[in-house]
């Protein structure tokens, strides 16, 4: 157990405790479901091929993939709409730029300038603590939410004219969202490593991470249990631009 300053140990450690009354629900519905497997067993139930066991992973997966191939539908129908709004839509030159400006603050259109990239990943599959930290939990190796989310945050704050994750543009409706070990982004599932890239000012971007709060907690677990961290400082990166959904399904603009 260390008791140095930039122990991991203390509020901001990711792990957790169980309650006794939640040890008991989980020992009554581990019961419950070695009951139900025998039952479908004793059935002459496949349990290896049985379609109502299909592991959930399987199921998000494939819905990734159609998610994708929807994407890229839309993207080429919008292309062709766009193409076409073009050809003579009565607009002054003053309105075109108007418009054009709007369009890259929404990040519908590509974008190419100077940036920085953030590649996070888990930590090794033997991965143990360092000398002077505590023995790491399972939540202390993986990458949350929390963590994509503190560079997404301190990229924007240091000036990003864009930002893009994996291989998707973010906009202003996009959400950063983990389950388990997987990213789920705009319908879409990814595994680390994850890549954020960001098109702004290298040296505020970097200035921007450096400050982060929560950056400097995610650092010490880097430090502690070898969880990925790289920087990377690029020249003339263009970030496509966003060619999903913009509607809004939930939130509604206010008048």
């Amino acid at each position: 157990m260390s008791n140095s300053a930039d122990s991991p140990e203390g509020p901001a450690r990711r792990t957790s405790v169980w309650a006794v009354r939640g040890l008991t629900a989980a020992v009554f519905a581990l019961a419950g479901l070695i009951f139900v497997t025998s039952a479908n067993t004793a059935k002459g139930t496949n349990l290896r091929s049985d379609s109502s066991l299909l592991k959930l992973s399987d199921l998000i997966r494939e819905r990734s993939e159609k998610n994708a191939e929807l994407n890229d539908s839309a993207a080429s129908v919008r292309a062709q709409i766009d193409a076409l709004a073009q050809r003579d839509d009565g607009s002054t030159e003053a309105e075109d730029a108007k418009l054009k400006a709007l369009e890259q603050a929404a990040g519908t259109t590509k974008i190419t300038g100077d940036s920085v990239s953030v590649t996070l990943n888990d930590a090794p599959p033997d991965a143990t603590a360092n000398p002077g930290y505590p023995e790491p939990q399972p939540n202390d190796l993986v990458i949350h939410q929390q963590d994509l989310q503190a560079v997404v945050n301190a990229l924007w704050q240091g000036g990003a004219r864009g930002i893009q994750v994996m291989d998707q543009r973010l906009i202003s409706t996009s959400a950063v969202r983990c389950v388990g070990n997987t990213l789920i982004l705009q319908g879409r599932v990814y595994s680390p490593p994850y890549k954020v890239t960001a098109v702004g000012d290298p040296g505020k971007l970097k200035q921007a991470l450096n400050s982060s709060t929560a950056i400097q907690n995610y650092l010490l677990y880097v430090k502690a249990y070898g969880l990925g961290w790289k920087v990377d400082e690029d020249e003339a990166v263009t970030l496509p631009g966003y060619s999903g959904t913009v509607d809004l399904h939930y939130a509604q603009p206010v008048e």
